[in-house]
């Protein structure tokens, strides 16, 4: 303990004089950024040391990072820097219950970042405090893979707008109490990025950013242990280069992976993270963050140094901006998901499994499996938040765990097998109109794509699909979290059939549910005769009453049985009130009787309806009805 002590201290005075020596060559020193660098320098020696102390230049290394931190500091503005002080007095601004989400492809919604910038009194009007604007960088065309194969992480598409044009928007949206959401994708780049491209001629430097070999022996060693994760576009995770060269690509053949094995990339990656936050960025969703870390004889997923890494993004980020947030995006085992999320490393996290599991009781009219997951997997550390969302810009999976089914005696593969039939309209009464993904008739096996509005049924029975997506949504809305609405989702948008005739997008059906800005919709959502109407009012009534009920607030969920399968509650504990939140998954009406609610006074009130009930005397609820009840256990 000692020897690691005067170690750290070796480490700290060496970048100590490296921001001597840059400040004597003019960087201005700062006060605050001194405070923070005391703070976090340790925790910061020790990820980057545990990482990198096997190469003799680490503490070098660390050094420039500290400096090339303390520069961006320097060039962020004094509104940011407010901003940044503000949030650090109030670290868990997150967590209000005033929190909503929407996320829109900007081209599709909006046209360009100006036609966002226009559409703010509308967000306003539903009540955003937080915009994910989908992958907009420079990125090739039309294979972009949805904006997910970067180009430069310093140059929007010019089709969208500009950089300058994405720093006023973030200044307006702030303005207007609006956070900024953008994608960081940081496991790999595409191959037509600048280090991509110098790697490529050969440049031994920018070969280094990349798995690189000059031949099968590292990847057929690498592979014995990795998976193919898109088995259809290139065998394997190497791709074969111009050159006879072989370059990992875990995704597609033209998305490289970066090495994070090499420091540079660290320091060259931190730099883009750190521009886009003085962009005015407030969270960064981070990307296929499973996948960052690669280790011979390991699957190459869900590795000890990937959480390293992303801890020490964050010890980076807190030195030079300390307001940004992280949000994890991992699409794995349930146990996996939970390891991302930590006031450290992802202060945020999509929900994927309540979101799959959504789909799975309205699809089975069963709350076991949701009910189950509430219970064992919904609760996460104090000052962390889930994004919770009904859909994505992404196909569905069924990620629930095997092991959790079989305790209610369900088989996994038989049921993702059904799942998949449903949603795609091959089981018959099936409501859900969905289009497969990655579909393999002879395995059953295929993802779902779909709107919200489509697979709940809204081409078949509008008003049974309007009950269904406003169920599906309290929930959403009611377990704690961020909720989180894919723009057009809140009026009742249905698939885009035509996806397949637009340049790019014919052999990936999740284009079906990116459909383009729904004008038509949009105009009748205030008749509430309308399924727009219904669904755009249902959501804005759920959105301001979650806004007025301090139990809502936070993550904190307790929960509850009703012993009926059909019907789905939890509590969210209060002061002295408590609200208790009913969903009927079935399309029959079901009974509660009232010793269900024995902990509970008998006067109750719907907090939607405001209608007042007895609990003494059993409750009632109507097919697909859900209910936010104010109780006071006793």
């Amino acid at each position: 303990m000692q020897e690691s002590v005067r170690v750290d201290e070796t480490t700290r005075q060496k970048v100590l004089a490296a921001l001597s020596r840059e400040r004597t060559a003019g960087l201005n020193p700062d006060p605050d950024f001194d405070r923070r660098l005391d703070q976090y320098l340790p925790l910061l020696t020790e990820l980057f040391g545990s990482l990198y102390d096997c190469r003799p230049d680490w503490q070098d290394q660390l050094a420039a990072l500290v400096v090339q931190s303390a520069r961006s500091w320097q060039e962020r503005s004094p509104e940011l820097k407010t901003l940044d002080a503000k949030h650090e007095a109030d670290s868990g601004w997150f967590l209000d219950n005033t929190m909503l989400g929407g996320v829109c492809y900007v081209d599709r919604y909006a046209e360009s970042l100006e036609g966002v910038r226009a559409r703010i009194p509308y967000f306003k009007e539903l009540g955003l405090t937080y915009l994910h604007l989908m992958p907009l960088f420079l990125a090739p065309e039309p294979h972009s893979d949805g904006g997910y194969a970067v180009s430069s992480y310093r140059k929007v598409n010019p089709k969208l707008g500009t950089m300058e044009q994405l720093r006023s928007l973030a200044a307006e949206l702030k303005a207007n109490g609006i956070s900024l959401v953008v994608d960081f994708i940081f496991n790999h780049t595409s191959d037509e990025h600048e280090w991509a491209r110098k790697a490529a001629a050969g440049d031994p430097e920018f070969s280094d950013y990349y798995w690189i070999f000059p031949d099968r022996t590292m990847p057929d060693a690498f592979e014995q242990n990795v998976r193919e994760i898109f088995p259809e576009n290139h065998p394997g995770s190497f791709i074969r280069m111009e050159d006879g060269r072989w370059v990992w690509a875990t995704f597609h053949t033209y998305q490289w992976d970066l090495n994070y094995s090499n420091p540079d990339v660290f320091r060259a990656m931190a730099g883009e993270m750190l521009f886009l936050a003085n962009q005015g960025v407030d969270i960064l969703r981070m990307d296929a963050v499973a996948f960052i870390w690669k280790q011979l004889g390991t699957p190459c997923e869900n590795l000890p140094e990937a959480h390293t890494l992303l801890q020490a993004f964050n010890a980076v980020c807190r030195l030079a901006a300390p307001s940004l947030l992280f949000k994890s995006e991992a699409i794995v085992h349930p146990d996996e998901v939970a390891l991302y999320i930590d006031p450290a490393e992802c202060q945020l996290s999509y929900n994927p499994l309540q979101m799959a599991l959504i789909w799975e009781s309205l699809a089975t009219r069963d709350v076991s499996l949701l009910a189950q997951a509430l219970e064992r997997r919904h609760n996460i550390p104090e000052g962390t938040s889930w994004v919770n969302y009904v859909r994505s810009h992404d196909d569905i999976g069924w990620t629930f765990a095997d092991e959790d089914a079989a305790e209610l005696g369900i088989n996994g593969f038989d049921h993702r097998r059904f799942l998949n039939s449903f949603y795609v309209n091959r089981f018959p009464g099936s409501f859900a109109r969905g289009v497969p993904f990655q579909d393999n008739p002879k395995t059953g096996d295929c993802r779902i794509s779909g709107t919200t509005a489509s697979l709940c049924g809204m081409e078949v029975d509008p008003a049974e699909a309007v009950e269904r997506i406003l169920l599906a949504h309290s929930v959403a809305f009611s377990t704690g979290g961020i909720p989180l609405l894919y723009l057009g989702d809140e009026v009742g948008q249905v698939n885009d059939y035509a996806y397949a005739s637009e340049p790019g997008h014919g052999a990936d059906s999740r284009w079906v549910h990116r459909p383009h800005y729904p004008a038509e919709q949009y105009d009748r959502r205030k008749d509430p005769s309308t399924p727009e109407g219904a669904v755009f009012n249902g959501l804005k009534r759920m959105t301001e009453v979650r806004a007025r009920t301090a139990e809502l607030a936070g993550t904190r969920l307790v929960d509850f049985a009703t012993n009926n399968q059909s019907v789905l509650a939890y509590q969210r504990p209060g002061w002295q009130t408590w609200v208790l939140a009913l969903a009927n998954f079935s399309d029959q009406a079901q009974t509660l009787p009232a010793e269900t609610f024995s902990g509970y006074s008998s006067a109750a009130v719907d907090l939607l309806s405001e209608a007042g009930l007895q609990l003494a005397e059993g409750l009632t609820l109507l097919p697909r009805q859900y209910l936010w009840l104010r109780v006071t256990p006793v």
